[in-house]
């Protein structure tokens, strides 16, 4: 495992050093932080109509219950140290309470963009992805993940996102 992380690390690193970059991904991760991205995307889907909202609602109730299994039960279960613990000092981002396996960010990204794709299809799927991975990398990039980490969240997210998406699909009607 660290041989693929020390890989993902130099391969990043350029990243690191790019003003526009550095912008970009500090956004992310600030805007990762408690799923702040999928809320907002979530309301502004909502605005002008009534079944948007209970969908931006069953957005938001399933990324909470998420966030539990992963920072509340998951992690607990692995207890891995970061690469960092408060990141990489060219960027201004919050030091996370929780262990870094798996990455918290990437779960819910991942999730998030999964349910989303289910709400609209294509082809918003791109955008929706689009998100979600500049999110999850984010982290890396920040130095608050390792790189594996990241990949596990992923995986995380796809498996909890496969399980809500039939369940939010029956609540919704």
């Amino acid at each position: 495992m660290s041989a693929f992380d020390s890989a993902g690390d130099r391969i990043l690193e350029p990243l690191r050093n790019n003003k526009a970059s550095v912008a970009l991904f500090g956004f992310a991760s600030t805007v990762g932080d408690f799923s702040i991205v999928w809320h907002a995307v979530g309301l502004l889907r909502s605005i002008g109509s009534s079944e948007r909202f209970q969908q931006a609602l069953a957005l938001s109730i399933a990324l909470g219950i998420e966030s539990l299994i992963v920072n509340q039960g998951i992690k607990r279960l692995f207890r891995r140290e970061r690469p960092t613990t408060s990141g990489d000092d060219r960027f201004e981002v919050r030091t996370p309470s929780t262990s870094s396996f798996p990455s918290g960010h990437a779960s819910s990204a991942t999730f998030a963009a999964i349910i989303l794709t289910c709400f609209t299809g294509f082809p918003l799927v791109i955008l929706w992805c689009s998100i979600a991975l500049i999110v999850a990398l984010s982290r890396v990039v920040v130095r608050i993940h390792h790189l594996s980490d990241i990949v596990g969240g992923i995986v995380t997210g796809a498996i909890l996102g496969g399980i809500a998406v039939p369940i939010i699909t029956f609540a919704l009607g």
